[in-house]
């Protein structure tokens, strides 16, 4: 009886090849099987981000997590899609799941790791994620000292963002896709435009920093942020 593989789950970062770690590329080298997720007719853009390194005789497993959907109708579709990678893992064979960022910050692997880490054993490599990639490149110091960091999704209700802007220092805007025209108008609203800096794409070559009057609201992708860095410049 063939014992059971290890479960690994990487962090591969914004989307800079570079800023994979040396230990998430020496496992993603050594598995034989290596998972990632796509929204379905797309390209994984965490696969793209480790292509340059992967060896070219892995088993590939490419799945798909809907986002769209209420988290209880979404359980028993993810309860599927995971199957795959639970059985390389019964044969025997170690499976490198990667994930965009890092795996517990927002990331698609936790919900592998939440039905699969119970039965087989598994390892956490963190990840550079967005939060720590978009200030860098768009020259901005997030915080300093004492100042509080609110990271806030998009998706959130206007007046739930309302709230919780006025009670930080800084604050990060993730997930805007189509919430982005919400998200400027609370801007507008509490007279934050002024510090706010919009990027998508950050680290890759399709990198964009634009003015966030200038942007087109139904052009916005997943994978856009705003900044509001701290008043404070010391």
């Amino acid at each position: 009886m063939n014992p059971k593989g290890r479960l690994y789950g990487i962090g591969v970062g914004p989307g800079d090849p570079e800023l994979l770690t040396l230990k998430a590329l020496r496992l993603l080298r050594s598995a034989s099987v290596i998972a990632y997720q796509s929204a379905v007719d797309r390209e994984s853009i965490a696969r793209k981000i480790v292509s340059p390194y992967l060896p070219g005789n892995q088993i590939e497993v490419l799945y798909h997590l809907p986002r769209a959907l209420e988290p209880e109708k979404a359980k028993s579709i993810y309860d599927q899609e995971v199957e795959p990678i639970a059985e390389h893992l019964a044969a025997g064979r170690d499976v490198v799941v990667l994930c965009e960022g890092d795996p517990f910050f927002y990331g698609s692997f936790m919900y592998i790791f939440t039905r699969l880490s119970a039965h087989y054993q598994t390892e956490v490599v963190p990840g550079i994620s967005s939060l720590m990639a978009c200030p860098v490149s768009l020259g901005v110091p997030f915080t300093y000292y004492n100042d509080i960091l609110t990271v806030l999704p998009a998706t959130l209700p206007t007046e739930m963002l309302i709230a919780q802007l006025l009670a930080t220092d800084a604050a990060a805007i993730m997930k805007l896709g189509r919430h982005f025209a919400k998200v400027r108008d609370v801007l507008h609203q509490l007279g934050l435009t002024s510090r706010a800096k919009y990027i998508e794409r950050a680290t890759t070559t399709e990198q964009r920093i634009i003015p966030l009057d200038e942007v087109d609201a139904e052009a916005v992708p997943y994978f856009s942020m705003i900044i509001i860095p701290t008043k404070q410049k010391l």
